[in-house]
């Protein structure tokens, strides 16, 4: 991915869109049947012709053509533009998504506030897998590997003995709409070590998800990891064996209520 993120990478290609012939009572039923959509791109095969928000079919009559009440005043991306661009388009005019058209105006995908959100999540998380790398490799002496992929999180030896249940509400939130930071695992000759994400792995854990994005930091040969001594005098050996406290608020909530 290169330096300065851009909308291509993390559009979503799959779109769902309308045709200006569809009814507003169709695509209202559409609306409210589909998961996160509040407006969908108004299309003629691959061109857009405009855009239809659940406000433009309030008032609307019901056999009304969508093309009758859509909005034709678009604001769209292309895919080479920065996310960083998108995020300013969004913040001032208000719109939740933008189309993105390539350079012939075709429909190549559509980027969100989540989208936005999620790109800088993913910036911020390889400066933490940075640092780590170079405090084992500083501290055993030895080469590391980077990889991304998909962990199955029954296979994962937690290394936090305990996690906050109030703070799971809040990491469901962000895995429901694909803003959960990926997790930081260690593979230390194949066992796999969860450095970071355990309240994120709990949340997904209580929603029956199985398998989770990762940082993987891989060694070429196994260590003595001060995190797996700590994993097994808690006796912790899966992610069943993390305590879910819901008798105590996180102490950063506390904190932050005492000085409020």
């Amino acid at each position: 991915m290169s330096g300065k993120p851009t909308v291509g990478e993390y559009m979503t290609r799959d779109v769902e869109t309308v045709s200006p012939d569809d009814t507003v009572s169709a695509v209202a039923k559409r609306m409210v049947e589909s998961t996160g959509h509040k407006g969908f791109p108004v299309t003629q095969g691959r061109t857009v012709e405009g855009f239809v928000s659940a406000g433009d079919l309030l008032l609307a009559d019901e056999d009304a053509p969508v093309f009758t009440v859509m909005s034709e005043d678009l604001i769209v991306a292309h895919p080479e533009m920065k996310v960083t661009d998108a995020a300013r388009v969004i913040l001032r005019s208000g719109i939740q998504k933008l189309p993105v058209v390539d350079d012939a105006d075709n429909l190549v995908g559509i980027i969100s506030n989540a989208d936005v959100v999620r790109s800088q999540i993913e910036r911020a998380t390889p400066g933490k897998v940075g640092k780590l790398m170079r405090t084992l490799e500083q501290i055993h002496g030895i080469d590391l590997e980077e990889e991304r992929r998909e962990i199955c999180l029954a296979e994962l030896t937690p290394t936090q003995a305990r996690v906050y249940a109030d703070e799971l509400e809040g990491r469901q939130y962000e895995l429901e709409r694909g803003l959960a930071e990926p997790l930081v695992v260690i593979d230390n000759g194949g066992v796999l070590h969860l450095a970071d994400g355990h309240h994120r792995v709990m949340a997904a854990h209580e929603m029956g998800i199985e398998s989770m994005d990762a940082y993987v930091i891989v060694t070429k040969s196994p260590v003595e990891l001060g995190m797996a001594k700590t994993a097994k005098k808690e006796g912790l050996e899966s992610i069943r064996d993390i305590e879910v406290v819901d008798y105590a608020r996180h102490p950063l909530v506390e904190t932050t209520k005492r000085l409020q």
